[in-house]
């Protein structure tokens, strides 16, 4: 599949500061190239450092304003840190981007408890903690927007992938329940919820996965999945809340 060209939208995000996990590579890598390409200071996040700061030195280099911290989503100190680099770089935080995550497979039956604490714990959870952390620093500035990366498969099931379902119909349920509790602080809080993603891995395969289910005969590229984190970011969603966006192709139209 041919790379898609960013589309031009002007700087919506200018004079705002990002926060993306999960940035090193894949989707999140090409949110903090959308995101800086429309203006904001972002705050490139992961535990891969050496794809992290290759990452961002390749933004740089393209002239956008781009900076990897190392951050482990499960963990509130690396929160606290990456918060407060936000703090004392801009002195504001607009938008945070929940992209990190993992994938396990295993049935029902055959769950392991270690598998599904670590399942949870990186995508609810690590979110749960970003939203915490970053609320203050967020009200501080007057508001924000924050973008929780959940999947169609939080909102269907997917055999053998129990662990991953319950995850990231958590993670629709936090948005929910954050949207409400942060709206009078001009705090918006919503959901995407891709389908098929291409990745280097798999870009190039025609038949398996989602795909002969999906309507429009394909997976996404990564950056039709930055077209909608950016909307989410910008002012042209300034009266979206407490939603989930479906990016799946048609998927969920069955």
């Amino acid at each position: 599949m041919n790379a898609l060209p960013i589309p031009s939208a002007g700087a919506r995000l200018s004079g705002r500061t990002a926060l993306i996990t999960g940035a090193a590579r894949g989707q999140g890598a090409s949110h903090a190239e959308r995101l800086a390409s429309e203006g904001a200071r972002v705050l490139a996040c992961d535990v891969l450092d050496d794809e992290g700061k290759a990452t961002a030195a390749r933004l740089q280099e393209a002239g956008l304003d781009v900076e990897y911290l190392h951050l482990d989503v499960t963990s509130p100190d690396d929160w606290a840190r990456a918060v407060d680099r936000a703090r004392t770089a801009t002195g504001r935080l607009d938008v945070l981007v929940n992209n990190a995550g993992i994938i396990h497979v295993n049935p029902l039956l055959d769950e392991r408890t270690e598998d599904w604490n670590t399942t949870l714990a990186v995508n609810t959870t690590g979110p749960l903690l970003g939203i915490q952390a970053a609320v203050p620093l967020m009200r501080s500035g007057g508001g924000g927007s924050v973008i929780n990366v959940a999947s169609i498969f939080g909102v269907v099931g997917a055999p053998g992938y129990v662990a991953y379902c319950a995850s990231k119909g958590a993670l629709v349920a936090l948005t929910k329940t954050a949207a409400l509790e942060l709206a009078v602080d001009g705090i918006r809080v919503n959901a995407i919820c891709p389908g098929g993603v291409s990745t280097p891995m798999n870009e190039h395969e025609k038949e398996g996965g989602v795909i002969p289910q999906t309507p429009l005969g394909r997976r996404a590229h990564v950056r039709e999945i930055s077209g909608a984190v950016a909307f989410l970011a910008s002012d042209d969603s300034s009266f979206i809340t407490g939603t989930e966006m479906i990016v799946d192709g048609g998927f969920l139209a069955h």
